[in-house]
């Protein structure tokens, strides 16, 4: 059913006649959702609950084979055309004017078209989670909220605003993800077209950026935005879950880690004093400088590494490319989470088995079983608090917790007492 409806989706693109394209998109697109639900029933629905990971690493499309590899193209490909060369999708576009103008009153265009795709994909890979770790309350609730904020609030509620007239609003994201909405132009446009909504727009904007975010983590860690709220974390953790096992564990890679997100979130905090500066001496301060700068940021950071590596490499590099590497938010999360947060993964050496099914999990390239082995909490800036690790334990080695901050990054004696006692 899902080649059927993939075949469809390229039918769709091929065929000239509009009438067909709209009858070849939504068969496409129905065979595809039965395809897979269908499949995910029959794949987890029927097995005992529990996390399997067995054959991971021997089929083709979850070890980096030649399936792996096509998907990648695939997805690289599609992103290609989105941002650059949208006119190739055109006949994919042309058939969702009909839900288009129901929901934002206007034609479609690529980016709807993508939006229409991206929460499919969450809906439907959401459906898959749901099966295959309905053992766990956690997971979940987990991914019922990922699906809930992109149908509802990234999906819906932006395009009604544009029914009623009113600009467009994702109100999930925030600076320094969506680095536009404390940009100058974007906040001058927000108050302009929509009066007492574009203030609280912008009101709203802030207030998460500067007050809610540090507070949140304080209680919570990155996990209420990582693994709870954002699209880009929703679509690793439903469509990209497959892939999570790919993550580079090695210390090489969480260099480069360091070496790519932090800078990418000072260059964005750069561009944005930039441009507030300059806008405050009547943009005659630096030119335009800043909006070269926004400009060549939106292209290389907002379009390349987000969209084109951060999801076309998921088969190859794993489901949290951008979250891991790029993205300016998740190292503002990360920093308060390491220093500022009450959250930490606790771990009961005495009982680790050093399965190693926490590394294998960890989609932020985390090697929880070192961790686990010693007895040690895990306090890492990278960390999204998935918990698939603690979903994953046999042993119950691992726990989220929300704990106070003194004695934070010591193990329990209690713990270490037992590991030394089990290892002599």
């Amino acid at each position: 059913m899902i080649a059927a409806g993939l075949l469809a989706l390229l039918l769709t693109a091929a065929d000239a006649d509009t009438g067909r394209q709209v009858a070849w998109l939504y068969a496409g697109m129905g065979l595809v959702s039965a395809g897979t639900l269908g499949w995910s029933w029959l794949k987890f629905g029927r097995r005992p609950a529990g996390v399997q990971q067995d054959n991971l690493w021997l089929r083709s499309s979850t070890s980096r084979g030649s399936i792996a590899w096509v998907t990648g193209l695939v997805l690289t490909g599609f992103y290609v055309l989105l941002y650059w060369f949208p006119e190739y999708l055109e006949r994919l576009v042309r058939p969702l004017d009909g839900l288009s103008l129901w929901l934002r009153g206007q034609p479609a265009n690529q980016w709807f078209l993508y939006g229409t795709f991206y929460t499919l994909a969450i809906l439907l890979m959401g459906g898959r989670a749901l099966w295959k770790y309905r053992h766990s309350r956690y997971q979940v609730i987990r991914t019922l909220s990922v699906m809930f904020f992109q149908t509802g609030f990234a999906f819906i509620l932006p395009g009604l605003l544009q029914l009623f007239q009113k600009p467009e609003f994702y109100f999930t994201y925030f600076w320094p993800l969506k680095y536009g909405y404390l940009f100058p132009n974007d906040v001058n446009y927000l108050l302009e077209n929509g009066q007492a909504l574009g203030v609280f727009m912008v009101f709203w904007g802030a207030m998460m950026s500067f007050l809610a975010t540090p507070v949140l983590t304080y209680f919570f860690g990155k996990r209420w935005y990582c693994s709870w709220v954002c699209g880009c974390g929703g679509l690793a953790e439903t469509a990209g879950d497959p892939y999570r096992q790919l993550s580079d564990k090695s210390r090489q890679a969480w260099r480069w880690e360091v070496r790519l997100i932090y800078p990418i979130f000072g260059a964005i905090i750069i561009i944005t004093a930039l441009l507030w500066v300059n806008y405050s001496w009547g943009n005659n301060f630096l030119g335009q400088v800043g909006d070269v700068a926004a400009k060549w940021y939106g292209f290389l950071i907002g379009a390349l590494f987000s969209g084109v590596v951060g999801v076309g490499f998921y088969p190859i590099l794993g489901n949290r490319v951008w979250c891991r590497f790029g993205c300016p938010m998740a190292a503002y999360l990360g920093l308060l989470q390491k220093h500022f947060s009450r959250f930490r993964i606790s771990t009961n050496g005495g009982q680790c088995i050093s399965c190693g099914n926490c590394s294998n999990v960890c989609e932020m390239g985390i090697d929880v079983k070192q961790y686990a082995q010693r007895g040690e909490p895990i306090i890492r800036a990278s960390c999204v608090g998935c918990g698939m690790c603690s979903t994953a334990c046999p042993r119950g080695v691992l726990n989220l917790e929300n704990g106070p901050r003194e004695g934070r990054y010591a193990g329990s004696p209690l713990i270490h007492a037992d590991s030394l006692r089990i290892l002599s």
